[in-house]
């Protein structure tokens, strides 16, 4: 491996002799030049992959060599050394990009530090984020045979997803492949113990905040002093939560990270509806028939929410100012960022924003945004990509600027599938891959949670023998019919509505503005 040059431009740098024979020592190659146009010279005859610039140099000064460097080598790392203190002169350095901003004197050792920062991060990061994680695997591989409580998995579920994010960032993947074997198995052993307590929870047993319990939970007892606002990020996952939080924590402080359980079966109509109006399906379908629509019925399930919500406020006796907006495309985005003004009038401005969603979807269909998309470390590259420039964040970036309560959270998760499990069903089964529900579901095996009894698990019975069916781990339900070309296309896509740390255990943060 050729050693990495450094080009060091210094008026005195004869007397910086000790400090290049010190870097020559640990392995770099380091061309000294006394000025300003003799580093401009040689930038543009040879490569170099870092540049100190003295700031103080007779004519050209650190600083105009630094803008004519960025023209012709705009990529590369500059460290700006200078015995000035000078606020303004550091403002101006670092809007240049400077990779790094030293002051005289310097010591070899702060050199040193410096070019390992900028040429060895990666390598560095990768060794620490492998090293720790082989100290960590033995404590989260132990954990799965403890008996763990709703919020000691919710908790380890947060541990093995800061892995995957830490890994995002390292060039070694060799211990990225051991965390997601690690999170097989830690997925196998949480579908045991949701099937185990989900009965006992919906019967108000050691339960953790359910998705028919959110508003009463964390919304409403919000209300009153300023203006809240509960938004709602379909499918949104915890790994793809903490991609965009550090675009969010500029603008506001975060209070709490929480988190609940999703309902089964996880999908929208199931859970968000849950959540909008306070019940679980079955009471959904008892008490408001004409907004429930059920699996074997024709139209969305999801159309009726801000009626479930009315009637949800209406219920508390709560006689509010309240808004419902669902955007599904950037057109309505661009919308409600025009009309976000009138909503800091409200007491409580739901929002629900669906490209997470439609990006689940797309990746399925398209095989473009497939390829964008291969796996979870992309998916959360183009979340973040997304939120980044999307009319959402437009929406958050206002109201930080004034005294306003957030919520965010999602209705539930998404998980990547992979093994396909054979079943059968009539034509009125429904066509969700991670749970079916109908008469006569047909099945080989016992790789999955069935539900003979859905009013035991507070779900809707289209007829007497109506029974569920759902996913566990990264399985995805697949017909015999057209088995092979079914498997190929349906396999490595993001799917919901079955039973995986994934899909059911959910970020909900509270969030008040920096700037309000």
């Amino acid at each position: 491996m050729q050693p990495y040059r450094i080009l060091w431009a210094d008026d005195e740098i004869d007397l910086l002799t000790p400090h290049i024979l010190f870097l020559e020592k640990k392995g770099y190659d380091i061309v000294p030049v006394n000025s300003g146009s003799d580093a401009l010279d040689r930038c543009n005859q040879e490569h170099f992959d870092v540049i100190f610039l003295d700031e103080n140099m007779p004519g050209m000064t650190g600083l105009e060599t630094l803008t004519e460097i960025k023209k012709i080598r705009p990529q590369i790392p500059i460290v700006m050394i200078t015995k000035s203190e000078e606020e303004e002169i550091m403002e101006e350095a670092i809007g240049a990009k400077i990779a790094d901003y030293l002051i005289k004197p310097v010591n070899p050792n702060q050199i040193l530090l410096a070019v390992k920062k900028i040429l060895d991060n990666k390598r560095l990061v990768s060794e620490r984020a492998n090293s720790f994680y082989r100290q960590d695997f033995m404590n989260i591989s132990q954990a799965f045979g403890d008996n763990l409580d709703h919020k000691e998995w919710a908790d380890l579920y947060k541990k093995l997803v800061d892995w995957e994010v830490q890994f995002d960032e390292t060039e070694d993947k060799s211990m990225a492949e051991v965390l997601e074997n690690q999170k097989d198995e830690a997925n196998a052993n949480f579908a045991k113990f949701v099937i185990n307590n989900y009965e006992d929870w919906l019967n108000g047993y050691d339960s953790p905040i359910l998705s028919h319990q959110i508003m009463k939970e964390k919304v409403l007892p919000e209300l009153g002093n300023e203006p809240v606002f509960f938004i709602v990020i379909d499918n949104l996952r915890y790994d793809q939560w903490r991609v965009i939080s550090s675009e969010i924590q500029e603008y506001f402080n975060i209070e709490s990270e929480d988190s609940y359980y999703s309902i089964l079966p996880t999908t929208t109509a199931y859970s968000r509806n849950a959540i909008f109006s306070g019940l679980l399906p079955s009471e959904m379908a008892d008490k408001h028939p004409d907004l429930w629509v059920s699996d074997e019925e024709e139209g969305g399930k999801n159309n009726k929410e801000h009626v479930f919500l009315e009637r949800m406020l209406k219920r508390n006796n709560l006689k509010i100012k309240f808004s419902y907006n669902k955007i599904k495309n950037v057109s309505q985005g661009r919308q409600l960022v025009e009309n976000i003004p009138n909503h800091l009038t409200n007491d409580l401005s739901v929002i629900v924003y669906n490209f997470v969603d439609v990006l689940s979807h797309a990746r399925t269909e398209m095989a473009m945004i497939k390829e964008l998309a291969p796996d979870e470390s992309a998916y959360r590259s183009i979340t973040k990509s997304w939120f980044r420039h999307s009319p959402l964040f437009e929406v958050l970036k206002y109201i930080s600027r004034k005294k306003v309560k957030l919520i965010i959270t999602t209705d539930h998760g998404t998980i990547r599938v992979k093994r396909p499990f054979k079943i059968v069903g009539d034509r009125n089964t429904n066509t969700n891959l991670r749970y079916k529900q109908g008469r006569n579901l047909g099945y080989v095996d016992d790789d999955i949670f069935t539900v003979k009894k859905p009013e035991n698990l507070m779900l809707p019975k289209s007829n007497v023998t109506s029974s569920y069916a759902f996913a566990i781990n990264d399985y995805f339900f697949a017909y015999p019919n057209n088995y092979n070309y079914y498997v190929n296309y349906y396999r490595d896509t993001f799917q919901h509505g079955g039973l995986s740390m994934e899909e059911m255990l959910i970020p909900i943060i509270s969030l008040t503005s920096k700037n309000g």
